[in-house]
């Protein structure tokens, strides 16, 4: 491929950052409110997320000896992370996440020395599973906002929900009748027309923006320093283990589209780094990061396989997280209007796990029971956490979460019933996640 010129780098790389903006942004506007930020934070939190995007990517694509993948890749927030930290923000508090996080980060640089090994336990009966589950305990949250937020004066009204409606049939019609790079930012365009959609009906506050800073310098441990409980830190490691898995398809995935043959030791070094960067996120009050497979998408999509297109993304993401009136400008988004693009989003969770266990072998009656019991138990302390209430409270801490619950029994029972079976061979597993990489 001929040198790009350095004005067409940056205008590729500006193309990469809003391929993943809306994908980035989405996660802090849900989790911010849902553990009760007020406006001020939520805007930092936004840049703060931002920014660490920015240090995570350029992490994983400059690289160096012991850190990187050297690919053209974009990090960003997983959802699969937002209804754990949604939980644990509730039950135990703000720092209790950023101790998780920071926990599951070491979990998973550590694990990445074992990534072959550690496939094995993490088979798609298993992380499909999980996924299942943690997607559809989001719903209610998506539902929640579409309605114009629980607890707000206006939930149900027919503004909110013509708000929902429009943007959640937008995005639907985007991915309809529209290809390529509209296609892929089809949730960004949404959220924007629903929120002129609202300017109009008089229901955005743009006061946020005119008292937001241009510039401000990011701060470790903006909101604490962080705790750390057991429970919080089993939920996110299994989270970071499921992103883990799912990474190494996303790093096999680019490795073809970019003509490279990725050994073991690209591998490890490309999960060290991911790990790295959710420590970052957590010291940095943020979010724990994986590969966006949105970006492979286009990568794909443009033939444009440099990394230095990726490098000007992050360093577009650092800029970006350092002016709080351009993150401000995301917190104007009305709630219904997000609740109308969360629920594709969500629903787009619960079909990547519907996926995963689509690979399973469920001619076996015993992977069908591992599939009906963890999700039955995960679900079911998710709706009724109280059948736990005599527990005691250290018992409580773990076993009210059906994230954590689901997933321990999907990996236990997978021990039980697929032990003798659970030795295949690694390029066979490498294979799988591979042809998944694109749908991550």
């Amino acid at each position: 491929m001929a040198q790009l010129k350095t004005w067409k780098v940056g205008v590729l790389g500006l193309q990469h950052v809003l391929a993943m903006y809306a994908g980035a942004v989405i996660v802090p506007l849900i989790v911010g409110p849902a553990i009760g930020m007020n406006a001020q934070q939520l805007a930092y939190l936004i840049s703060i997320d931002l920014f660490t995007c920015g240090i995570a990517t350029l992490l994983q694509v400059i690289g160096g000896r012991h850190f990187g993948i050297r690919l053209p890749v974009i990090l960003g927030c997983t959802f699969t992370a937002v209804a754990p930290m949604i939980a644990i923000g509730k039950l135990e508090g703000i720092t209790a996440i950023y101790g998780a996080i920071i926990v599951s980060g070491l979990v998973v640089m550590v694990l990445s020395q074992f990534v072959g090994k550690i496939l094995k336990f993490f088979p798609p009966v298993v992380t499909g599973s999980v996924v299942l589950i943690i997607g559809v305990s989001l719903i209610p949250v998506a539902m929640n906002n579409a309605a114009g937020g629980l607890g707000s004066k206006g939930f149900g009204s027919l503004e909110n929900l013509t708000l929902a409606c429009f943007t959640f049939l937008l995005i639907i019609l985007i991915n309809r009748f529209s290809r390529g790079y509209v296609r892929a930012i089809s949730v960004l365009l949404s959220l924007i027309a629903g929120t002129v959609l609202a300017s109009i009906m008089g229901l955005v506050d743009v006061t946020p923006v005119k008292d937001a800073s241009w510039f401000h310098m990011v701060q470790p441990f903006y909101f604490g320093m962080p705790e750390f409980h057991v429970s919080a830190i089993l939920t996110m490691s299994i989270v970071a283990i499921v992103s883990m898995i799912e990474s190494t398809g996303v790093f096999l995935a680019l490795g073809d589209i970019c003509d490279r043959k990725l050994e073991s030791r690209d591998i490890k070094k490309g999960l060290r780094a991911e790990g790295f960067a959710i420590v970052i996120g957590g010291i940095f009050n943020s979010f724990p990061y994986t590969s966006f497979s949105q970006n492979v998408g286009l990568v794909a999509l443009t033939k444009v396989k440099t990394r230095n297109v990726v490098i000007a993304a992050g360093g577009f993401l650092l800029l970006l997280g350092l002016l709080p009136k351009i993150a401000a400008l995301t917190t104007i988004i009305p709630t219904a209007v997000l609740g109308g693009a969360m629920i594709p989003m969500f629903g787009m969770v619960i079909a990547s796990g519907v996926k995963m266990l689509s690979q399973a072998d469920f001619s076996s009656n015993e992977n069908l029971l591992i599939v009906a019991c963890s999700v039955g138990i995960g679900l079911g302390t998710a709706v009724v956490p109280m059948v736990f209430s005599g527990l005691p409270d250290s018992v409580r801490l773990l076993v009210e979460n059906g994230i954590v619950i689901g997933s321990l029994t999907a990996i236990l029972l997978n021990l039980v019933f697929n032990f003798k079976s659970m030795n295949i061979h690694e390029q066979e597993r490498m294979n799988q996640l591979k042809a998944d990489g694109d749908v991550i």
